[in-house]
């Protein structure tokens, strides 16, 4: 314990740190919400696998950055959680964290699809196998959680969810063993993705350069591309510990403020690019949006009458 260097951010830096966070959460849910209303406002949308995929990752942003800020605030405002509270947002948060590359990985598959066998498309990528898929994603991405679960249940009396913790993911779980499994699970699912991801580009790519009209394929190579770039910030991630420690030994007063940006970059960031794939590239869902949201102005032009 003499050799450990407790570092405590400054009330300013504490408060300044929190209003960014929570200024910056509020925005992006706003945003997505936005997305979201659209979505619903136009039937349209809901007969299209490639919106019902890309609405339920604005959905699944959502409630990452729900969670997300809200234990970053808890770690300033209130470290000790009642441990039942504490297990549902961990759990809730690493299961969105998981589903969004598998999201990412089915986008690129029905971009696939749509380009490379455009003629089998309609009959592939139907709006009950995209729920189908979804549901499937949900548990895939619920499993390495409910595993967690059933293990705390196994080793931790009942009295335990009723006490109070610090709401960390590993301070549930301080063994090595765990936080390797956790580690690894987290890898392979990416590794799948970033699989799937260069695969679809590479075929797209070659399709494009042989089709007569290459405006379609283009656009979705490029927002397989955009995905790529999407899943390569969540992968930083696993970096960030890495650099943590590489860096903090330099910088030991500055330990907080580290950790602080790697949390920008690695959970709000990624977050940014969700809209900006399909809300503001696309047309159509970019038109019916302004639509939607622009308040209309009605001139009434009165004319004297001529008596």
């Amino acid at each position: 314990m003499n050799s450990t260097i407790w570092i405590v951010d400054s009330y300013e830096e504490a408060l300044a740190k929190n209003i960014v966070i929570v200024s910056l959460g509020f925005i992006i849910n706003l945003i997505n919400g936005m997305l979201v209303v659209t979505f619903f406002s136009n039937p349209v949308f809901s007969r299209d696998s490639r919106y019902i995929l890309y609405i339920h990752l604005v959905i699944n942003d959502m409630l990452m950055i729900s969670v997300s800020v809200t234990l970053y605030v808890l770690t300033y405002t209130s470290p000790l959680v009642n441990a039942s509270l504490c297990c549902i947002l961990i759990a809730l948060g690493s299961t969105t964290f998981m589903i969004t590359p598998l999201n990412l990985a089915g986008m690129a598959i029905e971009r696939f699809i749509a380009i490379c066998k455009p003629l089998h498309h309609s009959q592939i990528c139907t709006p009950q196998r995209t729920y189908i898929f979804i549901c499937l994603l949900w548990v895939l991405g619920a499993i390495p959680s409910l595993a967690d679960i059933i293990i705390l249940l196994s080793i931790q009396p009942i009295s335990f969810f009723r006490s109070v913790v610090l709401c960390y993911p590993f301070n549930l779980f301080p063994s090595k063993a765990h936080k390797d499994r956790t580690t690894a699970s987290q890898i392979i699912y990416m590794s799948l993705v970033w699989i799937i991801l260069i695969y679809t580009y590479c075929r797209v790519l070659f399709t494009a350069r042989k089709a007569a009209s290459k405006g379609s394929a283009n656009k979705a190579r490029s927002t397989i591309l955009l995905h790529g770039v999407q899943l390569l910030l969540c992968m930083l991630s696993y970096v960030t510990p890495v650099l943590d420690m590489i860096v903090s030994p330099f910088f030991p007063f500055h330990r907080t403020k580290i950790t602080f940006f790697n949390y920008l970059i690695t959970n709000i960031m990624p977050r940014l690019l969700s809209p900006l794939i399909y809300g503001v590239r696309d047309q159509k869902f970019m038109k019916q949006m302004k639509e939607y949201f622009t308040c209309r102005v009605i001139i009434v032009k009165i004319v004297p009458s001529k008596l």
